[in-house]
């Protein structure tokens, strides 16, 4: 495996970690937490999150889908979360050339998805549940391991 598509492996594992984080121990009408009718709800942005993942994987096989799936009930939001970075590991992990650059794919669906678990962490402060900080460095991130299992955080703070 080449270290470009072993980097984007730990970093789906980084997503599934921080972002089970983000979405875990939380009650389910958080899913509707919003600041503006414009903004984004907390469920609304983890289906974001699932397309930007499936979008990843289309890029990975050559394809040019895209989908604005619309926002599930807060358990099933979560299965789809893992799910969906579950699928697109599952083809890293695998010997298939991929389409497009590791480049492109960290720059675009990854970086975004990266970004997006952020905007969930800041709304679960600003409803009242925040999460506790966590001295990320010393985690235990596995490549591979991209479900809702994690190991649990060594310092939080």
């Amino acid at each position: 495996m080449s270290d470009s598509r072993s980097l984007l492996r730990h970093t789906v594992a980084t997503l599934a970690y921080r972002g089970g984080k983000a979405i875990r121990n939380v009650d389910p009408k958080f899913a509707e937490y919003g600041m503006a009718e414009t903004s984004r709800t907390p469920a609304k942005i983890l289906a974001h999150i699932g397309d930007l993942m499936d979008w990843a994987l289309a890029m990975a096989e050559g394809r040019r889908d895209w989908s604005d799936s619309l926002a599930l009930p807060w358990e099933q939001a979560c299965q789809r979360f893992f799910a969906s970075l579950k699928n697109f590991d599952d083809f890293l992990a695998s010997d298939k050339p991929l389409q497009t650059s590791a480049e492109k794919l960290f720059q675009a669906p990854i970086a975004d998805a990266l970004t997006h678990v952020g905007q969930i962490a800041m709304l679960r402060r600003m409803a009242g549940v925040p999460m506790k900080s966590e001295f990320y460095v010393i985690a235990d991130i596995v490549e591979g391991r991209v479900g809702p299992e994690q190991t649990p955080p060594r310092k939080e703070f």
